[in-house]
């Protein structure tokens, strides 16, 4: 192959398309054989999206090509599947979604049998044995109660959590968690107002969920909901709203649960792993707290390594992937929902005092070729300047983008003017020197 497949999280493109039928069943049946199981069995889950059973036919093909038994749980958030794998012993976990993706893509996502995503190195084997041959006659089947399993297993994770009385919004961006999050919700005795809970196919993130908050926003304004939660299409990140309307992001709901956890004794280390893109403040909080904190680059999957690594239990990211390894290695929007809820403890949530966030600006400056910031030595010299300048009030960070021609330059500060006026002098020296 001219290029590797696999991207930061999984396999992904237009459905019909780049992710085809075909594609789908090499993949499968690579994997499967890559478990090393004489019939291996195999956990397929998918989200809302249209091309979801058309992929989920071909995922099971592959399977049962190789002699694999293929069960179909059917639609159940990311998390689902690292959960039902090791409370079944699974060989293998697929979930087939495109996450915050709009409906015409889609992707497909392999967990190992210890419920962890697979590595580069297992993803290579994978691209390297598609064009191997299927020689089987393997079995496909339902998993039935894949939905009830999840959800109780949040139940006996959050069993002492008493919601009666607690009038919740959530917008389930007519994805993943459209079943799930307004169920476990009643079950914990909250009145849920539900938005985006009605699926098409082709409405899955269509102006709502984590990435589209206007309406979850309006409906908080009204003054008739405590706390709101806003999930992505796959269900494994979330975004808050407190009863102002003001959106509360991944950096502060982590430092509310990591407080939470910490007085209780249940944060190992004591220490949480968050990315760089994490504000300043998180930071200062943190150290006042003594809790230790691990600083990763962008995507879940390092912040879930540096867990590993640490025998950590809580980390995340500013977007609202936040995970708990106690409950599931993944990040997990709905656990995340009833964690925030588990540490206010009653209290409202627009009352927070976690944290106090730097103003911050993010510019995403576009340029000829996003490598040739590694050789920019006077954009080196002048982050330099500005960090030393801020040191002990706030941080600069120049990056290039994973998968765009762009460098991002994002500066937190005491003040937004001076946030403002600090980005704007690296911005206009990045476009001038790369631009």
């Amino acid at each position: 192959m001219s290029h590797r497949l696999f991207g930061t999280d999984g396999v992904r493109g237009v459905a019909g398309e780049f992710l085809s039928a075909d594609l789908a069943t090499r993949l499968a049946r690579a994997a499967a054989l890559q478990t090393g199981a004489a019939s291996p069995r195999v956990l397929v889950i998918r989200d809302t999206r249209e091309s979801g059973p058309m992929l989920e036919a071909a995922i099971a093909a592959g399977v049962a090509s190789v002699g694999g038994e293929a069960l179909l749980g059917g639609v159940l958030p990311t998390p689902g599947a690292p959960l039902l794998i090791g409370r079944y012993g699974f060989d293998l976990g697929v979930v087939l979604s495109a996450s915050h993706n709009p409906y015409a893509d889609n992707g497909i996502k392999f967990f190992g049998p210890d419920g962890f995503k697979l590595s580069d190195a297992q993803e290579d084997s994978i691209e390297a044995a598609m064009d191997e041959p299927g020689h089987g006659v393997g079995q496909v089947g339902p998993f039935h109660g894949a939905l009830e399993d999840y959800l109780r297993a949040l139940h006996e994770r959050f069993a002492a959590l008493d919601l009666e009385g607690r009038r919740i919004a959530i917008d389930c961006a007519n994805g993943a968690t459209y079943q799930a999050a307004p169920e476990i919700l009643r079950r914990l005795g909250a009145q849920v107002a539900v938005l985006a809970d009605d699926p098409d196919g082709q409405n899955i993130n269509e102006q709502c969920g984590s990435t589209h908050m206007g309406t979850l926003i309006d409906l908080m304004q009204g003054g008739r909901h405590d706390v709101g939660f806003a999930f992505d299409g796959d269900g494994d990140r979330m975004l808050a709203v407190d009863r102002t309307g003001a959106v509360v992001d991944g950096d502060e709901l982590i430092a509310l649960a990591a407080r939470h956890l910490h007085a209780r004794d249940r944060l190992p280390g004591p220490g949480v792993a968050v990315t760089v893109m994490t504000n300043f403040g998180f930071h200062t909080a943190m150290k006042e707290a003594g809790i230790e904190v691990a600083t990763t680059p962008v995507g879940d999957r390092h912040v879930l390594q540096a867990l590993r690594e640490k025998g950590w239990a809580l980390g995340g990211e500013q977007s609202g992937h936040i995970i708990e390894t106690g409950f599931v290695p993944s990040g997990d929007g709905i656990a995340a929902a009833l964690l925030a809820l588990e540490a206010l403890d009653g209290e409202d949530l627009a009352d927070r005092h976690a944290m106090e966030k730097l103003p911050q600006t993010l510019v995403n400056v576009r340029v000829r070729d996003r490598g040739q910031i590694a050789g920019a030595t006077a954009v080196h010299e002048a982050v330099e300047a500005e960090s030393a300048a801020l040191e002990g009030r706030g941080r600069v960070l120049v990056r290039p983008s994973g998968t765009e021609p762009l460098i991002r330059v994002m500066v937190e500060a005491p003040t937004a003017d001076e946030a403002h006026a600090v980005c704007g002098r690296l911005v206009a020296l990045v476009e001038s020197e790369l631009g």
